[in-house]
C-alpha cells in the first residue's frame, strides 16, 4: 500500500511573540504603564483550578 505524504510537515519556523509586536506599538506602552494583574483575581472563579 502506498501512503500519501503530501500533508507531511517539511519546515519548522521558530517565532517569538516579542518579535511580532513592534517596539513602538501602542500595546507595548499600555502593558508598560498599566498593571493588569488584578484581572487574574477577578476571573479565577471562571477557570478550572487544576490546569
Amino acid at each position: 500500500m502506498v501512503r500519501d505524504n503530501s500533508n507531511k510537515q517539511s519546515k519548522l519556523e521558530i517565532v517569538y511573540m516579542e518579535q511580532l509586536v513592534p517596539k513602538s506599538h501602542i500595546l507595548r506602552l499600555i502593558d508598560k504603564y498599566i498593571d493588569f494583574s488584578f484581572i487574574k483575581d477577578l476571573t479565577k472563579d471562571f477557570y478550572c483550578a487544576d490546569n
